[in-house]
């Protein structure tokens, strides 16, 4: 065995016994549910862009982008910006004609006039409108048309039946090798209080929403990156299409 795959082997290893350790995991759900109630993820910025991720998502999303190397990542609300400025400037890294797609269904106008000034704008493509609407969902078919890799990202409406469609109408741009990672199926697992002015919560989720699309679409299979990262808003969320 190479060193390489020697070292690969001794951190599964390490990440499984982390995973089996019930202290680990009642520590790590404290810490993530205060952590959450005190606003931690809105502490980060990505080239001075908010981008409202835990620090350890946001390297789970660089690992998974030099995995597959996206010629295409359409990201599916863009908040304050600073994800899609992050997932453009790794594509510039990679070099090449590399786009994000941002859609999202209220691009407020000083979040646009940012976003456009920023220097990874280059990189970076808009479409406003309802991510579940026809139209919306033609544009961004037209702009992946014939470009591959393609990644998608799902995180806007976090109700089960909005993620559900999202995850229909967006699914089949993934191609075999690449992900459809689906954000904030944490809300299934948070104190509700932390949620009470939302529609979504404990059984109306992004998650229950993956659950369902896993049963009935077996060309994408879970990818448990949230073991190694222990704090994520994205546990089982990440999703590898492998057929």
């Amino acid at each position: 065995m190479d060193d390489q795959a020697e070292f690969e082997r001794e951190n599964r290893e390490a990440v499984n016994r982390m995973v089996a350790d019930p202290k680990m995991t009642e520590l790590t759900r404290a810490w993530f549910d205060l952590s959450f109630r005190h606003r931690y993820p809105y502490n980060f910025k990505w080239m001075g862009m908010p981008i409202i991720q835990y620090p350890q998502d946001i390297v789970a999303m660089q690992e998974l982008i030099w995995e597959v190397q996206p010629e295409v990542i359409v990201e599916v609300g863009i908040a304050r910006g600073g994800s899609i400025v992050f997932y453009a400037s790794l594509l510039k890294l990679l070099g090449g004609d590399r786009e994000v797609i941002g859609v999202d269904i209220d691009i407020r106008q000083h979040n646009r006039e940012r976003i456009e000034q920023h220097p990874m704008f280059s990189h970076i493509s808009l479409i406003e409108g309802s991510s579940v609407d026809a139209g919306t969902v033609a544009s961004v078919e037209k702009a992946v048309l014939g470009r591959k890799p393609v990644m998608v990202i799902l995180d806007s409406n976090h109700t089960h039946e909005h993620v559900a469609a999202e995850l229909d109408l967006y699914a089949g741009l993934v191609g075999v090798g690449s992900y459809l990672v689906v954000f904030d199926t944490h809300c299934e697992f948070l104190p509700q209080d932390l949620l009470s002015d939302r529609p979504w919560g404990t059984g109306n989720s992004p998650y229950t929403a993956v659950q369902a699309f896993l049963e009935k679409d077996k060309r994408f299979v879970r990818v448990p990156v949230e073991d190694k990262l222990q704090l994520s808003c994205a546990p089982y969320g990440y999703l590898k299409r492998v057929a």
